[in-house]
């Protein structure tokens, strides 16, 4: 479809199955994937399409990404765009050129390495090269600072106002509606669900679903009807030079990460772009309406130093005219991954928008997982990492968003080291317990924008995380909190885990309903359970507590709250039952104590009585402890005896000042007084609970997964009447045996450590990644969880398990491991319920 030739607005239909509201290469994309479903669709664009951000995108195609999702989409997109002109008459500019990665240093090495492995277990083929052989792809590149180069020759390069317009001409031509010109002045709200939408004349359209595509408009068009997003456009730039010396449209697209530059050919001269450690936000609101086919102004300053890097790497840039200067706004979000989802709390609206800068990369396959999504019911795999849910309504506000995706641009480029933390908009979320343990030296890190201990600094280290694929300054610390909760006893701060009560006449009918755990337990009682979807596959992992006959209380990960929320909410709403879920999160603080010794620290702060007959695993009650009103709860996260003290906010400081002093602490961290206590965080607790081989949501639990694979069919009582959500699904994987299984897998060497992200070998061939990683202070190696494949289509056993010899590949290097089914250390639980 060419500009201007889609319908005016007063031939619009006036009702839809699905609408789609925006025509950049993401509309026209999922436009295209509903209609080849046989779908009504109607696709509005307000200018003309590929007019945002489409038409000043680069338009490389990577394949290789972070996750095994996001490699899909980009695969899909690549065989997409690659045959699209046979089909539409209209050309997308595909190229098969390759992509080339340069690493100046060891460390952008190993995270290169670690790349291509996941590519090759994924299907993708890569090579490692020599420097001096990088120059083998590209001639006349300097090559004597670097480390090493990958090499990757199914990547691609298209044109992307080319592309999205193909795309739309293959939706009209397979039925979809399509018109340019009309913009979306409101979307249409009718209590919990999204109706249609309101064109700029006054025409309303009604339709079953809308899908937002709108790209940097998606947050004004959401912040409307009453939806925070936590999108935010900021500048990106690159320069178009003409001609260049040697440069034509079969090289690969270059990348050279530690200069943060991009270089893609186009025809005898290329596109040369950057992402500076620090961007400027598009300080517009609202976005303007007829920004279309429009750029910003030059930003020289800026781009002092990517010209100069690149005609380093590239020296026949030196000179080289420049035609343009492309000063383009772009969404970016938060954590720097797109928006793909159904927004919370409404019904009949979904999104995909603010794609971080390779929106031209996943849109092919986005649009078709989008149009699987909607029509089939289910999200086709998991997708969580670009849930809209992940993100707070408090991080959508401007002054947030301006910090944060000043950053987030840079980090595109940036090495990925574990453990990564975002420096800017800090501080938004802090637990009452926040300035005592800065004051005791805690590193904080970011869980849905909530500050918690990482680790606490001791003996003089610096009270910082630095960043490195070996052990660290903090390595030491981290091991001291890690022995001391096996040894000793440990103080945690557990209060960003989310809270939701859950009361009314059909709470537990409701609860019976969506979890697959027996709930009906007596009151003071919690279970550890999970919900799933109809397929039988995970959505979260909680514990309920059983507060009254009617009245519960559930613990949800801090960085699922809303999600959770949501989704017990849609099961309320379909279900029709008389519930009332409320968010209690920030009414409470919970402090841990885990360890050996915890019930000695915990008994010289109460009069309850902490016996395992009187308060056995899984038990809680209230009481007065060290002067505040607490929930004592008695869970593990770490596999030893321990306790959640739940305390309201305001109670919270004084609780931790008695604990403190209990433990002989004052104004320390620890080891400290007769029990050898210490204040511990989050990094040790992971490295604690993979010891248990405790899958985690998010990395080992999710929506790829079923609690059959995940070796967790304990939490599914299948005897429960009526059953539970997604129960005939696993009785049916049960009958016929599983493909793949979590495993712990234990390092034989003790001195590499495991991030999660590496691939499994099985006799020398990949059958799987680490979804965790971790170093086991106790075990004394690396330790990591992940899903062991079979690719044969033969089901997994124990035998077959056993039968393997098993290895980690560890930035190239293969590092014999043991596999275990059952948790390393204390497999048999008694050290945490005994």
């Amino acid at each position: 479809m060419a500009p201007g030739e889609g319908s005016p607005a007063g031939q619009l239909p006036r009702h839809v199955r699905f609408l789609v509201v925006g025509g950049g290469i993401a509309g026209a994309s999922v436009a295209y994937h509903l209609a080849g479903r046989g779908e009504k669709v109607l696709l509005l664009e307000q200018n003309v399409v590929g007019g945002g951000t489409t038409h000043h995108a680069a338009g490389m195609v990577a394949r290789t990404r972070s996750s095994q999702a996001l490699t899909r989409m980009t695969v899909a997109s690549a065989r997409l765009y690659a045959g699209l002109e046979a089909e539409t008459g209209v050309a997308t500019g595909w190229i098969g050129c390759g992509s080339l990665l340069l690493a100046r240093t060891p460390d952008r090495l190993t995270a290169l390495r670690r790349h291509a492995a996941l590519g090759r277990l994924w299907g993708i083929e890569a090579e490692e090269l020599a420097p001096a052989e990088a120059a083998r792809h590209w001639p006349g590149i300097h090559t004597d600072d670097l480390a090493g180069a990958i090499w990757v020759p199914g990547d691609g390069k298209v044109d992307p106002l080319a592309t999205a317009r193909s795309l739309a001409a293959g939706a009209s031509a397979r039925g979809a509606h399509l018109a340019e010109g009309v913009r979306v002045a409101r979307l249409l709200r009718e209590g919990d669900r999204v109706r249609g939408a309101e064109t700029a004349d006054g025409s309303r359209i009604e339709a079953e679903t809308v899908v937002l595509t709108a790209g940097m408009w998606t947050r004004q068009l959401a912040a409307a009807i009453g939806v925070p997003l936590a999108l935010h456009a900021v500048e990106h730039h690159y320069v178009h030079l003409a001609p260049v010396e040697g440069v034509h449209d079969g090289l690969p697209c270059m990348r050279d990460y530690d200069a943060a530059l991009y270089f893609r050919p186009d025809r005898d001269g290329l596109w040369l772009g950057a992402f500076q450690l620090r961007s400027t936000p598009w300080r517009r609101w609202p976005i303007p309406d007829d920004f279309s086919m429009r750029l910003l102004e030059p930003d020289w300053p800026a781009f002092e130093v990517p010209m100069r890097e690149g005609a380093h790497r590239l020296p026949a840039l030196a000179g080289a005219p420049v035609e343009r200067f492309v000063n383009g706004p772009e969404s970016f979000t938060p954590d720097g991954q797109y928006l793909l989802g159904p927004l919370p709390g409404l019904d009949g609206i979904f999104v995909l928008a603010a794609y971080n800068s390779f929106g031209i990369a996943q849109s092919g396959g986005a649009g078709e997982v989008v149009a699987e999504w909607l029509i089939d019911g289910d999200p086709p795999m998991d997708l969580w990492g670009l849930d809209p849910s992940r993100f707070q309504p408090l991080q959508a506000g401007a002054e947030y968003l301006r910090e944060r995706v000043a950053e987030t641009l840079g980090v595109h480029y940036a090495v990925p080291w574990p453990n990564r933390q975002l420096e800017t908009a800090r501080g938004l979320r802090r637990t009452p317990l926040h300035d005592r343990l800065a004051a005791r030296g805690a590193v904080f890190g970011l869980r849905a924008a909530w500050e918690r201990p990482l680790f606490y600094a001791r003996d003089g280290r610096p009270a910082r995380l630095e960043y490195g694929w070996q052990r660290q300054a903090w390595f030491a610390d981290w091991a001291v909190e890690h022995r001391a909760t096996r040894e000793a006893v440990a103080i945690y701060d557990q209060t960003s885990f989310g809270k939701l009560e859950l009361r009314g006449p059909d709470a537990l009918a409701a609860l019976q309903w969506l979890c697959t755990a027996d709930v009906d337990v007596a009151p003071g009682r919690a279970i550890y359970t999970a919900m799933l979807d109809e397929r039988g596959r995970f959505v979260s992992d909680l514990t309920v507590l059983r507060l009254g006959a009617d009245e519960f209380r559930l613990i949800v990960a801090a960085a699922t709250q809303l999600h959770d929320a949501d989704w017990i909410r849609r099961g309320l709403r379909a279900a029709g039952v008389h519930a009332q879920l409320t968010d209690v999160t920030s009414g409470g603080a919970v402090v841990g104590l885990h360890g050996p010794r915890s019930r000695e620290l915990l008994a010289g702060l109460t009069e309850l009585d902490l016996s395992t007959e009187a308060l056995p695993y899984l038990a809680f009650s209230p009481a007065v402890v060290g002067g505040a009103a607490a929930l004592v709860l008695r869970v593990s996260y770490v596999g030893e005896l321990g306790y959640e003290l739940h305390v309201p906010s305001e109670q919270a400081a004084h609780l931790l000042e008695r604990v403190l002093e209990a433990a002989g602490l004052g104004d320390t961290p620890g080891p400290g007084g007769p029990l050898g206590a210490v204040l511990a965080g989050t990094v040790a607790q992971d490295s604690l609970r993979l010891e248990k081989s405790f899958g985690a949501w998010g990395h080992d639990l999710s929506l790829d997964d079923t609690p059959l694979e995940a070796g967790m069919a304990f939490l599914c009582a299948w005897a429960k009447e009526p059953g539970f959500r997604g129960c005939e699904a696993l009785l049916a994987q049960r009958e016929r045996g599983i493909r793949r299984r979590l495993v712990t897998l234990v390092l034989q060497d003790p001195e590499p450590l495991l991030w999660g992200g590496e691939v499994i070998l099985r006799d020398g061939e990949p059958v799987g990644e680490l979804t965790s990683g971790s170093f086991g202070h106790t075990v004394g190696a690396g330790i990591g969880m992940g899903y062991v494949h079979r690719h044969d289509g033969a089901t997994i056993d124990r035998d077959w398990l056993a039968g393997g010899s098993y290895g980690v590949d560890v930035a190239g290097r293969t590092v014999p491991a043991t596999l275990h089914l059952r948790a390393p250390h204390d497999p048999e639980r008694r050290r945490m319920i005994g």
